[in-house]
């Protein structure tokens, strides 16, 4: 639809039928705020715990966050909160969350980070597959641009080099793999039926996995021994993932998610600036240039992806444009 032309030189805000999208902007900044916080808490808890009882323990914190909201905002529920596909997602959402806690126990946070930012270029590969989405070369010529800084960061081979390097690989794929569960999932559910059943479910798969392991010769519930300040440390946790996840939610009903993009590389930032300050970790020169190689090509597929996004639209309109 063409807005009519007005007297003002001002044009007027861009809206969704949500409202302005401006709002779904800053919803997405302070998000990528939160997120790195979230990751420095997660940290310091590996410090006390296995990374595998910090993963539990988060999901059971954030679990019932969202379970209390869910009580308070009925209105806000729609869908199946119980189902196999939010099945699936809780079982990303382990894998993707086992990774990166596992990766923090052992790296600084943006390095990790850094490495979990080929979650877009995994999702590229799989949205030909699984999506049935076109992907042209160029998009293609991105991934491998990427994965070639992720090799950069990783530095397979070389001295330092650890097996745990590639836990934020697992945990991207995780991630990218429920963001395809999502897309469908998504399409008859709300943003808060579908994290707090997702949450529900990954801390009963954590709950199981972690029983097993303690079968196996684990070492067990950690927590009631720990110092008291685990136990102010793991509900703050919970509530920030849960409110992180919900302001991203509603950040993309509020924008479109290729203008929204861009702004997930914040996260980045505030990881290197919490990891400086709480833990005096910078990143080396070899992390700074995987990281710049790795964010250039994702920043790349975000535009081609807009690019692609437009000439539909566009398409779109000259299909229905009265003729004259």
């Amino acid at each position: 639809m063409i807005r009519p032309r007005t007297k003002s030189p001002v044009a007027p805000a861009r809206r969704t039928d949500h409202g302005p999208v401006g709002t779904g902007i800053a919803l997405m900044v302070v998000a990528m705020a939160l997120l790195p916080v979230g990751d420095t808490l997660a940290k310091l808890l590996t410090g006390a715990m296995p990374p595998a009882e910090v993963v539990l323990w988060r999901f059971c914190f954030q679990g019932a966050t969202l379970a209390a909201l869910a009580l308070l905002m009925r209105d806000r529920l729609r869908g199946a909160m119980f189902s196999p596909v939010l099945i699936l997602s809780g079982l990303c959402s382990v894998v993707t969350m086992t990774g990166l806690v596992g990766a923090f126990a052992v790296m600084p946070i943006a390095t990790a980070i850094a490495i979990f930012f080929v979650e877009p270029l995994i999702l590229v590969l799989l949205a030909a597959p699984l999506l049935g989405e076109k992907v042209g070369p160029r998009r293609y010529a991105a991934v491998a641009v990427g994965f070639v800084g992720a090799l950069v960061v990783i530095r397979p081979g070389f001295e330092g080099f650890t097996p745990a390097a590639l836990l934020p690989l697992m945990a991207a794929t995780g991630y990218a793999l429920n963001a395809v569960i999502l897309r469908s999932a998504s399409a008859s559910r709300s943003a808060l039926t579908i994290q707090t059943g997702a949450t529900l479910y990954a801390a009963l798969i954590a709950l199981a996995l972690f029983g097993m392991m303690t079968l196996a010769g684990g070492p067990g519930f950690t927590a009631p021994a720990a110092p008291g300040w685990v136990w102010k440390v793991l509900p703050l946790a919970g509530l920030i993932s849960a409110a992180t996840f919900l302001l991203i939610a509603e950040a993309f009903r509020r924008s479109e998610a290729g203008l929204l993009a861009p702004f997930q590389y914040l996260e980045i930032v505030g990881a290197v600036l919490l990891g400086y300050l709480v833990f005096g970790d910078l990143p080396d020169i070899a992390t700074a240039v995987g990281t710049a190689i790795i964010l250039g090509s994702g920043g790349y597929v975000v535009h081609r992806e807009r690019a692609a996004a437009r000439g539909d639209r566009t398409r779109a309109e000259g299909l229905v444009a009265p003729q004259g």
